[in-house]
């Protein structure tokens, strides 16, 4: 299915099946749109903690029998565990989604795959709660092992207990890490999950189209505030379809060769910046592990946390001065400080020499 379909794929509906009218409602408003290429709802919803409102459970099933029916749209579901993937076979469900509670837990996940050999059924895999790239891939191959062959990932953030933006932390890198293993996999991105709010929706949708992702899954409800779960980050149909109308589609390739011709001019430029980059930075490790040698010889601890903080904060300041997010300093500076410290143990450890 999702080969067959036009770059964005467009998914769209209720985080929840509520009422037969407000499924059907929200799915017939949305297929006026143009904009949807597959209705979802969820019917059951996997919460934190007990009393919440864990999802209509089957019955919402035939309004998406109703909602195929009347508007030729696919429809999607969420499933958590076999018996739920029995179900949606049985109702004619379209499309399967796994969520990110589910992702997390292995078991689950085969319990999945293994309700589905032999099934020819499209299947969405969202990555686990927390940033764990192998978590994530593996529940792929679980999928694939089991002769699945129609597979996609959805990227819906990840939780950060410090996160003041986002709902869910986006951490895009994480993503593209999935995209370069596993490249035949169409990356569908949740900008309603990762936002947690609608007012900026559009700027997460926006960025994910711009890195070259498959498709969007955005929640819509008739009447968003009233939403029974998630209600902050839902839009009506309509404002839905004012968000595709507004995304910008970037081409991959320059459309003439002299455009062509300025890129790889200017990729060039990086690739050579980026040579120098290695140049340095081993030559930088080769100094550390001097400095890992006199520490040995003079009975020195590794870490000087005083010397790390000012060379820290140096360049955070520097950062700052160039345009550079504190963030991404950070980053890149901790991870150059931590290689620095295992070249140093093994210096000290015996296991390399200068």
């Amino acid at each position: 299915m999702f080969n067959n379909l036009s770059r964005p794929i467009r998914i769209a509906g209720p985080c929840s099946a509520e009422t037969e009218n407000q499924v059907i409602e929200t799915a017939q408003r949305l297929a006026a749109t143009g904009k949807v290429d597959i209705f979802r709802a969820g019917i059951w919803k996997p919460r934190t903690r007990p009393g919440a409102f864990e999802g209509i459970g089957t019955k919402g099933l035939p309004w998406l029998q109703k909602v195929q029916q009347m508007t030729g749209l696919p429809v999607a579901v969420e499933v958590a565990k076999a018996s739920h993937v029995e179900l949606c076979l049985e109702f004619g469900i379209d499309v399967l989604w796994i969520g990110a509670r589910t992702t997390v837990n292995p078991f689950a996940v085969q319990e999945i795959a293994d309700a589905l050999r032999g099934v020819d059924i499209p299947v969405l895999l969202k990555n686990p709660i927390n940033p764990d790239l192998s978590l994530w891939l593996g529940g792929m191959e679980r999928l694939q092992h089991a002769g699945l062959r129609r597979l996609g990932a959805i990227h819906r953030g990840f939780s950060f207990a410090g996160e003041k933006i986002y709902r869910n932390r986006p951490q895009w890198q994480i993503a593209i890490d999935f995209k370069t293993a596993m490249p035949g996999i169409p990356m569908i991105n949740d900008p309603s999950h990762i936002c947690g709010r609608r007012d900026i929706l559009h700027k997460v949708a926006q960025k994910a189209m711009d890195l070259n992702f498959d498709g969007l899954m955005i929640e819509s409800h008739i009447t968003p505030d009233e939403a029974w779960s998630d209600a902050a980050q839902q839009i009506t149909p309509e404002v839905y379809g004012q968000l595709i109308d507004q995304l910008v589609l970037r081409d991959i390739d320059p459309h003439n060769i002299r455009e062509k011709s300025t890129l790889d001019r200017l990729r060039k430029q990086i690739d050579m910046i980026d040579d120098e980059i290695m140049n340095i930075l081993a030559s930088r490790m080769k100094i550390a592990r001097e400095i890992g040698q006199y520490k040995k010889e003079h009975n020195m601890t590794i870490l000087q946390s005083e010397r790390w903080i000012e060379v820290l904060q140096k360049y955070l300041q520097r950062g700052e001065q160039n345009g550079l997010s504190p963030e991404f300093i950070t980053r890149i500076i901790k991870s150059i400080h931590d290689e620095s410290i295992e070249q140093q143990e093994k210096v000290m450890n015996g296991e390399i020499g200068l």
